[in-house]
């Protein structure tokens, strides 16, 4: 049985469905937090048996092979054994997608993140580092592929300025300040206590701006974003959110700090994750572009864009017994409201991205705004930071 992709009902017409086609294929299109570009279709029997041998050796390490599940087909492209990551980045439309690097307490572990980013660059003649917005820009005129090389620091941040100098070196050009705890640099979303940038976030704010980083408050708490802000020489983002004007949840950003971002001149990046967009077990891609237009009325609409950040692309059995016990560890609580297994109704494979555009057509956008929201204000962005 073939399954399509795109195609989710928003009620358009031939005219439309032309029109939303014709903008996808001429847009460069930026996904600032990209999970893809292959979805859990691509993990084959030899994959599962491989992944749960891991668990087994690893004495049941969930984080470790969770780490082995979203690297495990990106392996199997660089041993010619699996066409789909190309194909499936190809038929997304995405230019850009970010390639994801840990900034650990380990060095050796992010060393061996780097190392692995920088063999997806060495093997894939399709795909090129995005040190600067012209290379994402020559990307979608010779029909490749850019990744932006970024961090969320998920397990524990830098704690000397030395880190950020290495990684920059090494390609990094955006790096989320915190995740969801309180850390030597500041207080993420969920931390007890909304405590703003250290002494030390605000020298590493200015590092990152005198390097050519992108400062991200993706995960970031209200007052260490309005500070990141505050004290920020250029533009800020959030590379992966949603509005709580529309949603009242943690991962969220205020009208306040909306605002703040908007002011630096930076980008608010909506995710595609649906318990950050709504309450319920069914949400679709409706209340996604929702997000999208309470951002552009409060922000503008030359503020707003997309950072996925979801589907996780894993199979079920990995999101249900690995990722769900995961959330807790890295900061989420109960009342979060994170189920692993849940998706967006609209967007369950990376092949979905078209109809981000084809919801944009349909609610009436003119074309000029939605190829700032599918990538234009990130390029813009990249380009004040990174040149």
């Amino acid at each position: 049985m073939t399954e399509e992709f795109g195609t989710f009902d928003f009620g358009l017409d031939e005219a439309q469905e032309e029109r939303a086609a014709r903008l996808h294929r001429e847009s460069i299109i930026v996904d600032a937090l990209f999970q893809g570009p292959v979805g859990y279709r691509a993990f084959d029997e030899e994959m599962h048996k491989e992944l749960r041998s891991a668990l087994e050796a690893r004495e049941g390490d969930k984080l470790g092979t969770f780490t082995d599940g979203l690297m495990l087909p990106v392996r199997r492209a660089f041993e010619g054994r699996l066409d789909a990551v190309k194909d499936h980045w190809d038929a997304s439309g995405i230019t850009c997608g970010n390639r994801q690097v840990e900034l650990v307490d380990d060095h050796d572990a992010w060393k061996r993140s780097f190392g692995f980013m920088q063999k997806q660059f060495d093997c894939f003649p399709w795909l090129t580092k995005a040190l600067t917005a012209a290379d994402i820009r020559r990307a979608h005129e010779t029909g490749t592929h850019a990744g932006l090389v970024s961090s969320q620091v998920m397990l524990g941040p830098w704690r000397d300025l030395d880190v950020l100098l290495f990684a920059h070196d090494h390609g990094l050009r955006m790096c989320q300040l915190t995740y969801n705890n309180l850390t030597k640099v500041g207080a993420g979303c969920t931390e007890r206590t909304d405590a703003g940038l250290s002494s030390f976030g605000v020298a590493s704010v200015k590092f990152m701006n005198g390097l050519g980083v992108i400062v991200d408050t993706g995960h970031v708490g209200r007052q260490t974003t309005l500070d990141a802000c505050e004290v920020s020489e250029k533009p800020v983002v959030a590379s992966h959110t949603a509005a709580q004007g529309v949603f009242a949840h943690a991962r969220g950003k205020s009208d306040e700090e909306l605002r703040a971002i908007a002011g630096t001149g930076g980008f608010i990046g909506v995710v595609a994750v649906p318990f950050f967009l709504a309450p319920g077990s069914s949400v679709t891609l409706d209340s996604m572009l929702d997000h999208i237009e309470y951002v552009a009325e409060v922000a503008g609409v030359d503020h707003v864009g997309i950072g996925t950040d979801w589907p996780l692309q894993l199979p079920e059995w990995m999101l249900s017994d690995l990722v769900q016990p995961i959330f807790a560890e890295t900061g989420f609580r109960p009342e979060d409201g994170l189920v692993a297994t849940q998706g967006l109704i609209g967007f369950d494979d990376y092949r979905d991205f078209p109809n981000v555009t084809r919801g944009l057509v349909g609610r009436g956008w003119p074309d000029e705004d939605i190829a700032k929201v599918l990538g234009g204000n990130f390029l813009r962005v990249m380009e004040a930071v990174c040149g």
